[in-house]
């Protein structure tokens, strides 16, 4: 099937990667092995889990100060854009995180799914609205991600899981991953024989 849809997640995908979640975990007074964030702050009392929401908050707001593109991010969001696909982003952050680092480097989404909008990865919640949202089948959709959950979800909805291999635990996940990309602009390629590979 041709690819009509790809689906980006956004932290260490679309902006370089920047997070120590060791740190944040340690701030939250969680252990370093505890997991992840999120599903972590999921079994907190209330009060501990607002002061956890108030130190995420921190370290996402000046994530989104700091933050830095991807090379070849925003030519490849161009590139699809101009061929017609359509470009959703799936975040384990906050919507207004998303648009701020839109805004920051004059990008543009079709539609965002966020943490707060239901099931985060590596459910396929996110990526099966997101197709819905397109008006297209999981199988022409590729989503785009640089950590477990973005390939765990992709296979979970049927859609086609790339890895960015840009840090040094990727080699953990390539099992898992449908294609491996070293840089973000690599996915055009992909998208490309792909759909030539239809065409025939």
């Amino acid at each position: 099937m041709p690819i009509k849809a790809v689906i980006f997640d956004l932290d260490g995908t679309i902006t370089r990667p920047y997070f120590d979640f060791d740190i944040i975990r340690e701030e939250m007074g969680l252990d370093r092995n505890s997991g992840p964030v999120l599903e972590s702050m999921q079994k907190m009392t209330s009060q501990q889990r607002r002061r956890a929401e108030e130190i995420l908050n921190f370290h996402e707001s000046r994530a989104v100060t700091e933050s830095e593109l991807n090379d070849g991010a925003r030519q490849t969001l161009e590139a699809l854009r101009e061929d017609g696909i359509h470009i959703g982003i799936l975040t384990r952050n906050k919507r207004s995180n998303a648009l701020a680092i839109a805004k920051k480097h004059g990008l543009k989404f079709d539609a965002i799914i966020d943490r707060e909008d239901g099931p985060a990865k590596p459910d396929a919640f996110g990526v099966l609205r997101l197709c819905r949202r397109f008006g297209v089948k999981p199988g022409e959709t590729m989503l785009v991600g640089d950590y477990l959950f973005d390939l765990l979800c992709a296979k979970a909805a049927g859609a086609i899981a790339v890895l960015l291999a840009n840090h040094d635990r990727a080699a953990d996940f390539t099992g898992h991953a449908d294609f491996t990309v070293k840089s973000i602009d690599q996915i055009l390629r992909v998208i490309e024989e792909k759909n030539n590979q239809h065409k025939e």
